[in-house]
Protein backbone atom coordinates (compact mmCIF):
# COMPACT_ATOMS: atom_id res chain seq x y z
CA UNK A 1 0.00 0.00 0.00
CA UNK A 2 1.36 3.33 -0.99
CA UNK A 3 1.34 6.47 1.06
CA UNK A 4 -1.13 9.22 0.16
CA UNK A 5 -0.36 12.22 -1.56
CA UNK A 6 -1.70 15.39 -0.62
CA UNK A 7 -2.80 18.33 -2.87
CA UNK A 8 0.07 20.67 -1.19
CA UNK A 9 2.11 17.96 -2.21
CA UNK A 10 0.85 17.68 -5.79
CA UNK A 11 0.82 21.96 -5.80
CA UNK A 12 4.56 22.05 -4.69
CA UNK A 13 5.56 19.47 -7.61
CA UNK A 14 3.69 21.41 -10.31
CA UNK A 15 5.69 24.70 -8.67
CA UNK A 16 9.20 22.34 -8.94
CA UNK A 17 9.86 23.45 -5.28
CA UNK A 18 10.29 19.36 -4.18
CA UNK A 19 13.40 18.06 -3.42
CA UNK A 20 14.71 16.07 -7.07
CA UNK A 21 14.10 12.14 -4.90
CA UNK A 22 10.64 13.53 -3.74
CA UNK A 23 9.52 14.70 -7.16
CA UNK A 24 10.87 11.71 -9.21
CA UNK A 25 8.56 9.45 -6.49
CA UNK A 26 5.76 10.90 -7.56
CA UNK A 27 6.62 11.37 -10.86
CA UNK A 28 6.84 7.77 -11.01
CA UNK A 29 3.68 7.58 -8.73
CA UNK A 30 2.01 9.46 -11.71
CA UNK A 31 2.71 6.58 -14.32
CA UNK A 32 0.48 4.39 -12.30
CA UNK A 33 -1.83 5.74 -10.62
CA UNK A 34 -4.53 7.10 -12.88
CA UNK A 35 -6.39 8.79 -9.99
CA UNK A 36 -3.65 10.24 -9.12
CA UNK A 37 -3.36 11.80 -12.13
CA UNK A 38 -6.77 12.93 -12.08
CA UNK A 39 -6.32 14.96 -9.04
CA UNK A 40 -3.20 16.60 -10.54
CA UNK A 41 -5.50 17.41 -13.63
CA UNK A 42 -8.11 19.12 -11.44
CA UNK A 43 -5.41 21.00 -9.55
CA UNK A 44 -3.72 22.06 -12.52
CA UNK A 45 -7.64 23.15 -13.82
CA UNK A 46 -8.41 25.22 -10.44
CA UNK A 47 -4.82 27.21 -10.87
CA UNK A 48 -5.80 27.83 -14.40
CA UNK A 49 -9.41 28.89 -13.44
CA UNK A 50 -7.63 31.45 -10.64
CA UNK A 51 -8.89 29.48 -7.48
CA UNK A 52 -5.64 30.36 -5.12
CA UNK A 53 -5.13 30.20 -1.68
CA UNK A 54 -2.84 32.35 0.49
CA UNK A 55 -0.30 29.14 1.04
CA UNK A 56 -0.03 28.68 -2.94
CA UNK A 57 -0.04 32.29 -3.81
CA UNK A 58 3.41 32.04 -1.55
CA UNK A 59 4.70 29.13 -3.03
CA UNK A 60 3.98 30.49 -6.52
CA UNK A 61 5.43 33.93 -5.74
CA UNK A 62 8.47 32.51 -4.17
CA UNK A 63 7.59 34.64 -1.05
CA UNK A 64 9.93 33.06 1.28
CA UNK A 65 12.78 32.77 -0.75
CA UNK A 66 16.08 34.74 -0.39
CA UNK A 67 16.44 37.44 -3.28
CA UNK A 68 19.44 36.74 -5.84
CA UNK A 69 21.14 39.83 -4.41
CA UNK A 70 20.57 38.43 -0.65
CA UNK A 71 22.08 34.90 -2.04
CA UNK A 72 25.14 36.63 -3.37
CA UNK A 73 25.78 38.66 -0.06
CA UNK A 74 25.27 35.15 1.85
CA UNK A 75 28.09 33.64 -0.98
CA UNK A 76 30.37 36.64 0.11
CA UNK A 77 29.68 36.05 3.47
CA UNK A 78 28.39 39.89 4.13
CA UNK A 79 25.13 39.66 6.02
CA UNK A 80 23.91 39.61 9.52
CA UNK A 81 23.36 36.57 11.64
CA UNK A 82 19.39 36.12 11.35
CA UNK A 83 20.15 36.52 7.50
CA UNK A 84 22.44 33.88 7.25
CA UNK A 85 20.96 31.74 9.36
CA UNK A 86 17.36 32.35 7.42
CA UNK A 87 19.13 31.06 4.37
CA UNK A 88 21.06 27.97 5.45
CA UNK A 89 17.51 26.85 6.91
CA UNK A 90 15.72 27.49 3.22
CA UNK A 91 18.94 25.82 1.65
CA UNK A 92 19.35 23.25 4.18
CA UNK A 93 15.62 22.19 5.59
CA UNK A 94 13.76 23.51 2.94
CA UNK A 95 15.66 22.51 0.37
CA UNK A 96 14.14 25.02 -2.27
CA UNK A 97 15.28 24.08 -5.81
CA UNK A 98 15.16 27.65 -6.97
CA UNK A 99 17.48 28.75 -4.61
CA UNK A 100 19.58 25.90 -4.95
CA UNK A 101 19.98 26.48 -8.96
CA UNK A 102 20.45 30.52 -7.88
CA UNK A 103 23.07 29.87 -5.87
CA UNK A 104 24.90 27.13 -8.29
CA UNK A 105 24.74 29.92 -10.56
CA UNK A 106 26.13 32.54 -8.78
CA UNK A 107 28.66 30.78 -7.25
CA UNK A 108 29.99 29.22 -11.08
CA UNK A 109 29.66 33.03 -12.08
CA UNK A 110 31.65 34.41 -9.40
CA UNK A 111 34.50 31.60 -10.54
CA UNK A 112 35.01 32.05 -14.32
CA UNK A 113 37.59 34.23 -16.20
CA UNK A 114 37.66 38.11 -16.61
CA UNK A 115 37.81 37.09 -20.33
CA UNK A 116 34.76 34.39 -20.42
CA UNK A 117 32.88 37.32 -18.79
CA UNK A 118 33.60 39.71 -21.65
CA UNK A 119 33.15 37.32 -24.64
CA UNK A 120 29.67 36.73 -22.57
CA UNK A 121 28.86 40.53 -22.91
CA UNK A 122 30.06 40.62 -26.53
CA UNK A 123 27.52 37.64 -27.52
CA UNK A 124 24.94 39.15 -25.72
CA UNK A 125 25.24 42.55 -27.06
CA UNK A 126 25.48 40.98 -30.73
CA UNK A 127 22.48 39.41 -30.28
CA UNK A 128 20.75 42.66 -29.73
CA UNK A 129 21.96 44.33 -32.43
CA UNK A 130 18.56 45.02 -34.67
CA UNK A 131 16.47 44.53 -31.69
CA UNK A 132 15.89 47.76 -30.05
CA UNK A 133 14.23 50.90 -31.67
CA UNK A 134 16.92 53.39 -32.98
CA UNK A 135 16.28 57.27 -31.52
CA UNK A 136 13.96 59.38 -33.64
CA UNK A 137 15.22 62.66 -33.99
CA UNK A 138 11.90 64.90 -33.44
Amino acid sequence: MSIPISDQTLQSFIDESLAAEHAAQIEQRLRSDPALVARLAQLLGERDAGVHTLGEIWRRHRLTCPTREQLGSYLLGGLMTEQREYIEFHLQRVSCRYCHANLADLQSSSTESPSTVVIRRQRYFQSSIGSLPKNKKK
